[in-house]
């Protein structure tokens, strides 16, 4: 059954007619508070969760601007984590939404509305120099959140989901999407690549980790962009699964995007950046990091490997499971970044053969270096 949310501007579907009403009587109830205009509402966007996301415009005696409301089905989606983190991150000075309202039994929320225009939408891979604005702003971002990190108050990452990622790949990615039943040395050629990764990745320093760190999650300001102005810095979005971990991984999801490709000078570039940022603070006073590049980009290697191979498996699920096809399409984007992270390491080796024997053929992927201006 659709149902329409009475009154909204645009139709708002609702396969539930209970969740429906109660959605509409939330409304009415934060709506005289915040100055919300009900006949305003339509969608936002939508992720690849059980969340839905509304704006809805505020009367112009309040100053006018929108809100952003969220509809997160408690049987699916847990908002304790989100309200959580997003106190920590304003904490710590990340530009994030504010809780306005929160109906907890339901699952809705409303919040302040960051902007309608998210980093993504605006990268070129044929102008990085236009993105580098960008990109340091989204550094000094992550860096203050990290400093921030405190131990035991955010999930561990640790060794078990570290494994139940990887086991995505074999599980949705390798057995349902492509059709592949793994021998018995294929298995344990997978498998020794995934304690190999481990292994590598347990080793690192920890601190907060938003976990999905990446050009679609940040978001240009209405105010427009101008880090020197706090309301003008990007904002930061869909952060309710960060945990404690390996500290490479958010450097390691900004440059190697789940959507949007940059050459390997690009890629170099940027994380020096963050990496001078970073050993500027402190953060990276383990194994050499702070005077050895080289040594701290082979840890971000291994850590974008782990991702890459996770983020794989889960677009197959996305799409197998879930009915959301659009994911899998840049699946290939993934293959690559781990065929080239296997091609630099003598350990890969074995991996890169068993992808060879997985995708049926080779891909070779070229990369220049050099360093931005």
């Amino acid at each position: 059954m659709s149902v329409s949310t009475a009154s909204s501007a645009a139709a708002i579907t609702w396969a539930d007619a209970d969740r429906a009403g109660a959605f509409a009587r939330w409304l009415e109830s934060v709506a005289p508070h915040h100055s919300l205009l009900i006949p305003t509402l339509r969608p936002a966007s939508a992720d690849a969760s059980f969340r839905r996301y509304f704006r809805i415009d505020r009367t112009q005696q309040a100053g006018g601007g929108s809100c952003i409301v969220m509809d997160a089905p408690p049987a699916h989606e847990d908002c304790r984590p989100f309200v959580r983190v997003a106190a920590l991150m304003r904490g710590a000075g990340v530009r994030v939404p504010e809780v306005l309202a929160w109906d907890e039994a339901h699952g809705f929320l409303l919040l302040t509305d960051l902007g309608p225009q998210t980093l993504l939408q605006v990268l070129d891979p044929a102008r990085p120099e236009a993105a580098l604005p960008y990109f340091k702003d989204a550094i000094a971002a992550l860096v203050d959140w990290q400093r921030a990190s405190q131990p035991a108050v955010l999930p561990s990452y640790d060794e078990a989901l570290l494994r139940r990622e990887l086991a995505l790949f074999a599980d949705w990615y390798v057995e349902r999407h492509r059709g592949c039943a793994l021998d018995e040395t294929q298995q344990r050629t997978l498998q020794a690549t995934f304690d190999l990764i481990v292994q590598r990745v347990l080793a690192q320093p920890t601190v907060w980790v938003h976990r999905d760190y990446m050009p679609r999650n940040l978001v240009l300001p209405y105010e427009g962009f101008d880090p020197a102005r706090p309301e003008g810095r990007l904002g930061v979005l869909d952060f309710q699964d960060a945990v404690h971990g390996p500290i490479t991984y958010d450097i390691a999801s900004l440059m190697r995007d789940a959507f949007v490709s940059w050459d390997e000078e690009v890629v170099l570039d940027v994380t020096i950046r963050y990496w001078e940022a970073a050993r500027r603070v402190g953060l990276l006073d383990a194994e050499g990091w702070s005077q050895d590049f080289g040594t701290f980009y082979r840890a971000v290697e291994w850590m974008g490997l782990q991702r890459h191979l996770k983020v794989a498996g889960i677009f197959a699920r996305l799409t197998l499971r879930d009915a959301k096809p659009q994911y899998l399409a840049d699946a290939p984007r993934f293959i690559a970044y781990i065929r080239h992270t296997a091609a630099r390491y003598r350990e890969l080796g074995p991996l890169l053969k068993l992808l060879d024997a997985i995708e049926g053929a080779e891909t070779p992927v070229g990369y220049s270096f050099g360093r931005l201006g």
